[in-house]
């Protein structure tokens, strides 16, 4: 799998879209740059992520007693991310608002199962997107003094989160992580510039940075487990050579979000085996590799927290679990493919 990673690097590449910048640290680095077609010599990519990658890092809360340790042994649980919709059974399913956003916050901070405050818990559709990720943020540090996500939509919305953070922590971070953050591949073999600009942020900042492609098997990869691993290593590898190019020794994590998809509808399913197959192998690599992992969570298809959404779920979290994941994105509150956060179903993963 790794050679076959090592094979697409080499021979397809990645293309970088609206970056001049990225292609030319990429360039400067000994790639070869066709256009916005970058492909690396074999081994390259391997050679810069081991060298400098932190094998794991401290994030650091507000309230010292809640920092959590990424990497090793360790394994922190966080909330679900970025569903539109909010549910629970007294007002059913509507779209998510800063009260729903600021409310999963506070449940996160009160609940003994996690360990980290997240990120874009839900999306607060009530607030413009312009100004969005200054409420959740402001949600984060006031309602919580847990470890953090910042926002990852643009370059200079991961700049309002530091300078946010900055404040929160006295004004100086004092080179301290007390981010992390998903930034997610254009999957197949894409990186664009939204998700660069957050990079160059994060990093320049030492602020930890998920490297993770998202990708739905039979759609955005191979249909099969081997080719979707493949794929998966090869663009992280892309992303965690970019994090060490801005900045040698920033923390970054190897993420993988996989996920079976129904061939007849096109819709993604979970609690099958082919993600958990998936999951296992990549965490095998990301150890191979040397770096943090993420994946997993309390992943679902149901849209209802009913016996469907246990039973998916669980067929999540176990692997999740026994494949020692560092950090879980989703362990709490996640809803019909990611479409809803569900209150009870919050509680309910918590159990």
């Amino acid at each position: 799998l790794e050679h076959n990673a090592e094979t697409i690097l080499e021979t397809v590449g990645v293309e970088i879209r609206d970056h001049p910048g990225a292609v030319e640290r990429f360039r400067d680095a000994g790639a070869d740059v066709d256009g916005t077609r970058i492909r690396f010599p074999r081994g390259m990519c391997r050679q810069l992520v081991q060298a400098t990658t932190p094998a794991g890092y401290t994030q650091h809360a507000r309230n010292s007693d809640r920092n959590v340790k990424i990497g090793g042994a360790a394994t922190v649980f966080a909330p679900n991310y970025g569903s539109p919709f909010a549910f629970d059974l007294d007002r059913g399913r509507r779209y998510a608002t800063i009260d729903d956003f600021r409310d999963l916050v506070k449940l996160a901070y009160v609940a003994p199962n996690m360990h980290h405050s997240g990120g874009t818990v839900c999306e607060p559709v009530d607030i413009p997107v312009s100004k969005r990720h200054l409420h959740m943020i402001d949600a984060h540090v006031r309602y919580s003094d847990m470890p953090f996500m910042g926002s990852v939509t643009a370059g200079e919305r991961a700049a309002d989160s530091v300078e946010m953070a900055r404040i929160a922590f006295g004004g100086d971070l004092a080179d301290r992580t007390v981010m992390t953050s998903l930034i997610n591949a254009s999957s197949p073999l894409v990186w664009d510039a939204s998700m660069l600009d957050v990079v160059d942020v994060y990093a320049a900042a030492n602020q930890a940075c998920i490297i993770a492609p998202f990708i739905l098997a039979g759609a955005m990869a191979p249909a099969t487990s081997a080719g979707v691993v493949a794929q998966t290593l090869a663009e992280a590898l892309a992303g965690m050579t970019y994090v060490q190019l801005v900045r040698p020794g920033a923390p970054v994590v190897f993420g993988s979000f996989a996920s079976s998809m129904s061939m007849q509808t096109g819709a993604p399913t979970f609690g099958t085996p082919e993600p958990a197959i998936v999951l296992y192998t990549v965490a095998a690599l990301a150890r191979r590799l040397g770096v943090p992992f993420r994946s997993g969570g309390a992943l679902c298809a149901s849209k209802l927290p009913d016996a469907q959404a246990a039973n998916e779920s669980m067929a999540t979290l176990i692997p999740t679990v026994m494949g020692g994941v560092n950090f879980v994105l989703h362990a709490a509150g996640w809803m019909e493919g990611g479409l809803s956060v569900g209150f009870e179903k919050f509680i309910l993963d918590c159990d």
